[in-house]
């Protein structure tokens, strides 16, 4: 349950807390976290590093070391121990690309326009929907970049949750750069997958297929989700991060979709950003739900329970769901019935 607020001083938290989201997308952007782990530690070391003079950069570590980032001892800097194997590039759990490209430069700005979407005023959007925010080919580059480095850890637990059992069929809706192909693929030797994505997202997407080695399993079909024609007769449809990210009108035609493209006794795998049943967050979930406002005028957010009446009255049957990454995304799995 969550806690209410009783003092004026969790409120101001609240209202400064995005001055600490930029220091670290800063921090990120100075590679300050690399040079911290190479063993620029000192001030003036950092400063060399990194081409900021030494007042200035002192105080964005002073504000580095109040929320926990960076550590401080004997004269010297350090990353904090989540610093250090999350936001140094080149470590395996790296995830600071994520964060520069998307949060900080895609949804922080876009935010700006939440109060239109509130509103319902379609002019006052940042974009006026995901296709056009992907319109760009310099934006669209750093979009799925940064939702392939988001989605890696997602793909690969859903790859070791699910049991494919012989499923040679894959499609993946808004599949992005192929993340979540490339890790079933990888794991199910015999799987083959169609992605559907925007044209200008699927050419980013050849060249992580290509460098996976994949090309020969992974097919791409560039176009509109609700628009192109799907393949039939597949084993799996999966939509990762799709039915948050659409008008509320376009959740059904996506699942009478799913369900024509799967053969008899295929499965639909949803998996998104998911409110508890009682909508009061999880926060992380709620941010995405409200960022989404700020590109449309027509989403809505979505509890597990909505999308499984959803799918049942789109035909499918043996719902069921699950927590992916706690407190912020769930699955849910269905069935079309034989």
């Amino acid at each position: 349950m969550i806690e209410a607020l009783t003092d004026v001083r969790q409120i101001s938290k609240l209202a400064y807390g995005f001055i600490a989201s930029k220091a670290l997308f800063a921090a990120l952007n100075l590679e300050l976290f690399r040079q911290l782990s190479q063993g620029a530690n000192t001030l003036a070391e950092l400063s060399a590093a990194t081409g900021v003079r030494p007042p200035s950069l002192e105080t964005l570590l002073a504000t580095l070391r109040s929320v926990g980032l960076v550590t401080f001892a004997d004269g010297k800097y350090g990353n904090a121990p989540a610093a250090e194997r999350y936001l140094v590039p080149d470590r395996p759990a790296y995830f600071g690309d994520y964060y520069r490209h998307q949060i900080d430069r895609q949804i922080y700005p876009s935010m700006m326009s939440l109060d239109a979407g509130l509103r319902g005023d379609a002019g006052g959007l940042a974009h006026d929907s995901m296709s056009s925010l992907l319109s760009d080919p310099v934006e669209a580059e750093a979009f799925s970049r940064a939702q392939h480095a988001g989605s890696l850890g997602p793909a690969l637990m859903l790859s070791k949750t699910l049991t494919f059992d012989g499923t040679r069929s894959l499609l993946d809706v808004a599949g992005g750069t192929g993340a979540f192909s490339i890790c079933f693929c990888r794991t199910n030797p015999s799987l083959r997958a169609t992605i559907i994505d925007f044209p200008i997202v699927t050419a980013v997407a050849q060249r992580f297929i290509a460098d996976a080695g994949l090309s020969d399993r992974i097919a791409l079909l560039p176009g509109d989700a609700c628009k192109v024609e799907w393949p039939a007769d597949q084993g799996i449809v999966l939509m990762s991060y799709l039915l948050s990210a659409v008008g509320e009108s376009d959740i059904d035609l996506l699942l009478a979709r799913a369900h024509r493209a799967l053969a008899p006794g295929g499965r639909l795998i949803i998996h998104d950003f998911m409110l508890d049943e009682d909508r009061a967050g999880p926060m992380p979930a709620a941010a995405f739900f409200l960022f989404y406002l700020s590109l449309r005028t027509d989403p809505i957010s979505l509890t597990t329970s909505d999308i499984t009446k959803r799918c049942e009255r789109a035909g499918f049957v043996d719902v069921m769901d699950a927590v992916l990454i706690p407190e912020i995304t769930k699955i849910v799995i269905a069935r079309k019935p034989v």
